[in-house]
């Protein structure tokens, strides 16, 4: 019985897992292209300083991708999709 019920919460553990990466950032020239897209999108004057805190966070992450430093680009594409959220 509890081999079994074990088993359950491990092969439930393994099907969320896959459904949250899907929300995680991807660190690929398609999505810099996305978020790039939003953030210039934002004509709104009152955003013009987290329009610049995303601009920079992105450079941060271009950078990061050419040298290879995947997690610290994904880090740095979620403070820029934090910073275009914040109003």
């Amino acid at each position: 019985m509890m081999k079994s019920l074990f088993a359950a919460a491990i092969l439930g553990l393994a099907l969320t897992a896959p459904a949250y990466a899907d929300d995680m950032m991807k660190c690929d020239d398609a999505s810099m292209m996305k978020m790039d897209d939003m953030i210039k999108a934002d004509t709104d004057p009152n955003m013009k300083k987290d329009v610049d805190m995303a601009m920079k966070d992105m450079d941060m992450a271009k950078t990061a991708m050419k040298d290879g430093k995947m997690d610290d680009c994904v880090k740095n594409m979620e403070q820029a999709k934090k910073d275009m959220m914040m109003k």
